[in-house]
């Protein structure tokens, strides 16, 4: 990964996800885009029921972003002097996932960074409804860091899966890379209601991702549960889980996990960093 990109709008929240690029990167020389999208129009329509239709973004072009961005800048010397990194700043009007795709492509961006405020208060939307926007409809891949969300080096990355799906040599190898900065063991979970059985297909996808992983440090791990989200919070309380990993094509799967949990005393979604990977 050598292109970042990191939309702001200046506050503490945006804030938290930049000090955790900074300190997730400590040591590398990458280059670190920081975007602050004026917004103008309404949103296209979202069309399934991850968001609410219809949001709108509309917002007068923010006064004063250029110095905004400046004061960025130095807050960033300020907390991290001795980065080796290449800073550039942007200041778009757009719509925010027009944006954002506009930027990914002109910038070759490697890695989506944003914070999340969680429900931003849309009700029963556990991520914020911009995040959750970038992360289903912009082919990037994208760590969300949640408002509570403190750095801890990454020793463990879990990955969640029910095996159902293939998955592309892209996906694992972006995987792969990003858990070796911190030489993090990769844990692959599958959560079951009953029984541990797998099918044909299963077996096939499961020694696929334990081919493809060699080299890098990964287990294989499976939990009984009645529910899913419950399941993946033990998982994580018992293994010192540091961030969650997932693939932005299986939707249904991630839907529950990230979107909303509706099980009572589930709080990985307002602590541990999520990455979502794309083909």
């Amino acid at each position: 990964m050598q292109r970042i990109l990191v939309p702001t709008d200046f506050s503490e929240n945006s804030w938290n996800a930049i000090a955790y690029v900074f300190a997730f990167f400590k040591g590398e020389m990458l280059d670190i885009h920081f975007l602050h999208l004026g917004f103008q129009g309404i949103a296209e329509n979202l069309n399934d029921d991850l968001h609410t239709n219809g949001l709108a973004f509309t917002a007068a072009q923010s006064k004063g972003a250029l110095a905004k961005l400046d004061d960025l800048l130095d807050r960033i010397q300020l907390n991290f002097p001795n980065h080796k990194h290449r800073l550039y700043t942007h200041f778009e009007n757009s719509l925010f996932v027009e944006g954002i795709r506009k930027a990914s492509k002109k910038w070759d961006i490697d890695l989506i960074v944003m914070g999340t405020k969680g429900a931003s208060g849309l009700k029963e939307v556990t991520v914020g409804s911009h995040s959750g926007a970038v992360i289903t409809r912009v082919k990037c891949p994208t760590l969300i860091v949640p408002e509570n969300a403190c750095f801890q080096n990454p020793a463990n990355i879990a990955f969640p899966t029910d095996f159902n799906m293939p998955y592309k040599n892209r996906v694992l190898k972006t995987l792969q890379s990003f858990a070796s900065y911190h030489t993090s063991t990769i844990k692959i979970l599958r959560v079951v209601r009953r029984g541990g059985n797998l099918e044909t297909e299963q077996v096939k996808n499961r020694e696929y991702l334990s081919d493809v992983l060699q080299g890098t440090a990964h287990s294989f791990h499976w939990i009984q549960s009645p529910e899913l989200e419950s399941g993946l919070q033990s998982f994580i309380d018992s293994m010192d889980i540091n961030i969650i990993a997932m693939v932005g094509k299986n939707l249904n799967f991630f839907q529950r996990l990230l979107f909303k949990p509706k099980v009572a005393k589930i709080s990985y979604h307002t602590k541990i960093p999520f990455l979502v990977l794309h083909e």
